[in-house]
């Protein structure tokens, strides 16, 4: 995997906190894990948007397939 070095700056006392956690020679490990969970959530998050959104617009179109496909789908069924 290549990497790149970056020149970040961290609270004092969450930078202390880091220290304690994980030690000094495995900051970038931890860091990375961290950004690769974070950065899949928001990704995540977008996406559920995004359908949310796509289901919304589609809800009318969708309600119309239905009500034209109904008697076809209730054909052969008993009376309820």
């Amino acid at each position: 995997m290549n990497t790149i070095r970056l020149n970040i700056t961290l609270p004092e006392d969450l930078a202390h906190q880091l220290d304690t956690l994980v030690g000094p020679r495995k900051k970038s490990r931890f860091i990375t894990e961290t950004l690769r969970q974070r950065i899949e959530r928001i990704q995540n998050e977008q996406m559920q948007r995004l359908l949310e959104e796509g289901y919304k617009a589609r809800k009318a179109e969708s309600l119309a397939i239905t009500k034209e496909f109904e008697p076809i789908d209730l054909e052969g069924w008993d009376e309820y």
